[in-house]
């Protein structure tokens, strides 16, 4: 195992003030990370109150991953902070579901924006940085990306497009020292969508379903993306990692 250096510097995520991303942040937190928090409204994720001191390594960045200058800007910023930019989370993302003969050509383009094309441009904006630190991405995919799902083909396609840009960044970059992983959920719980997965036929839907029970919590998510980041692997780049309580797999 090599020396991970990415402790030593700064680690962006995007789309941290909520959600998986919020609680990505707190788990690199409390394990000693400083986290860049990117968001559109530049608020840090909600602190624990038990956890305050957490607080301290949590800096808010205003940033719109739409945007490729909001991008430039704040990577370059983050960058002169301590021993820099040494990680990059591509969390950000949105979801619309529709039936595919009614979509609005709109609402492709709004999810492919978001989901596909700002993982790559953030990447790309954080290659110099990452290039001089060695550092590494982790790009969030989903278990979608193999499926076929009625009413998310948009949702389906940006996530597979994000599992081939995982492979080829971190085939083309592996000589800059910069691994590339791409981490694929399941069904996880969020407040976004608690209501719908925690009660009612969706809920019973997959209790069956998902081998173990039922969806997950943001926590495991986190715990495994922090996992990543604290272990040092210089041959694992390029995989995708399914966190899907097996539901991907089972028959």
């Amino acid at each position: 195992m090599g020396k991970n250096t990415i402790k030593a510097g700064v680690v962006a995520v995007t789309g941290a003030s909520r959600g998986i991303g919020a609680d990505i942040a707190l788990e690199l937190a409390r394990r000693g990370f400083t986290v860049a928090c990117l968001s559109r409204q530049g608020v840090l994720p909600a602190v624990p109150a038990d956890e305050a001191a957490l607080a301290e390594r949590l800096l808010p960045f205003k940033c719109d991953v739409t945007d490729e200058a909001s991008l430039r800007e704040r990577f370059a910023e983050i960058a002169r902070i301590g021993n820099g930019l040494t990680a990059l989370i591509n969390n950000a993302g949105i979801h619309l579901e529709g039936r595919s003969d009614q979509f609005s050509t709109d609402d492709f383009a709004t999810v492919m924006a978001t989901n596909t094309t700002a993982v790559f441009v953030a990447s790309r904006e954080a290659y110099p940085h990452l290039a001089k630190t060695g550092g590494m991405i982790l790009n969030m995919g989903s278990f979608f990306d193999r499926m076929g799902v009625k009413r998310n083909l948009a949702y389906c396609a940006s996530k597979a497009a994000v599992g081939a840009i995982t492979r080829c960044l971190a085939v083309e970059w592996a000589s800059s020292g910069i691994r590339v992983l791409n981490l694929a959920p399941g069904y996880i719980l969020t407040d976004l969508n608690r209501e719908a997965l925690s009660e009612g036929p969706l809920s019973a839907f997959l209790a069956k379903r998902i081998p173990t029970g039922g969806p997950s919590g943001p926590d495991a998510v986190a715990q495994l993306a922090a996992a990543l980041l604290e272990e040092s692997i210089p041959f694992l780049t390029g995989e995708t990692i399914y966190i899907d309580g097996g539901q991907g797999i089972a028959h």
